[in-house]
């Protein structure tokens, strides 16, 4: 078996080998453990028979523990300068596939239907970079793709918020987006001192298995999130003048915004945070159904 890629002194030896310097613009912190890297494996719960997302690899140490046990890994690295280096630390695997794209800007989709089109079990497994987390995650939800579920590490904070509940600081838009197509659970925290070179602020991985439909019916899901985000507009706010200040047209719909919380039982002077995602969704509904008939 390949010696791991994984432990300081093989990533030391592969970044000398290269001349690598990390881009700081790039979020690059390179996972040193390999028993972490294979229990961020174990929680994703492959099997011969799954395809992987991975989402970049760096210098391949998570993508060559996920190769181990899957049929098939795809792989999206932005960097170029990478690339010379996966085809090396990667050599013995031929069951794996790199994609030079910013996965933000790719059609994930054509691509499943293009290299995993056999696969029937698609889990995204990834050390995500941590300045782009939310919208990556976002766009693999909000694009409907056939995948069982996400385990990716990510900054510590924001899987904070994304696991919150309601009436905690942590909850707000992001903790009911997922919640919304995902059941969301923290099942790992991870320590600075296991990345080369050390970020400044500690990580968690998170597992995010895809429910079958989401977790509310909305009348209309933009519309949905509109209201979500717009309760959320300034957190010491109350319902009603976060909705007032942050929906469209929202000082002329005064009155009907009113009408909306009175008819969902929410009490106006109630904070967004303190809403859980039923009486968003039913909120939602309601002033989506009086906005349609008065504007």
């Amino acid at each position: 078996m390949n010696k791991d890629i994984a432990t300081p002194a093989r990533t030391r030896e592969i970044l000398n080998k290269y001349g690598f310097s990390f881009k700081k613009s790039l979020g690059q912190n390179f996972l040193i453990d390999t028993n972490i890297l294979r229990r961020i494996v174990d929680f994703a719960e492959l099997s011969n028979e799954t395809g992987v997302i991975e989402i970049g690899p760096g210098i391949g140490a998570l993508t060559e523990q996920l190769a181990r046990q899957a049929k098939k890994v795809i792989s999206f690295e932005i960097d170029q300068r990478l690339l010379p280096i996966l085809a090396d630390t990667l050599s013995l695997y031929s069951n794996i596939r790199i994609i030079h794209q910013d996965v933000l800007k790719a059609n994930i989709q054509h691509i499943i239907d293009e290299e995993l089109a056999e696969i029937h079990d698609i889990m995204v497994v990834a050390n995500l970079p941590y300045y782009v987390t939310t919208p990556i995650i976002m766009k693999l939800l909000t694009d409907r793709l056939p995948i069982r579920g996400i385990v990716v590490m990510l900054q510590k904070e924001v899987a904070d918020r994304i696991s919150a509940s309601p009436g905690t600081k942590d909850y707000g838009s992001l903790s009911i987006a997922i919640q919304y197509y995902t059941k969301a659970e923290t099942v790992m925290n991870v320590p600075r001192t296991v990345f080369m070179p050390q970020p400044n602020v500690d990580s968690a991985v998170i597992r995010l298995t895809k429910r079958e439909k989401p977790a509310v019916e909305v009348v209309d899901e933009s519309f949905f999130f509109q209201v979500v985000r717009a309760s959320f507009g300034q957190r010491r706010k109350t319902i009603l003048n976060n909705l007032i200040s942050h929906l469209p047209n929202g000082k002329q719909q005064k009155e009907n915004i009113e009408r909306g919380l009175a008819d969902s039982g929410i009490d106006s002077k109630r904070r967004g945070e303190t809403l859980t995602i039923q009486e968003f969704a039913a909120l939602s509904n309601r002033l989506v159904d009086i906005f349609e008939k008065k504007v």
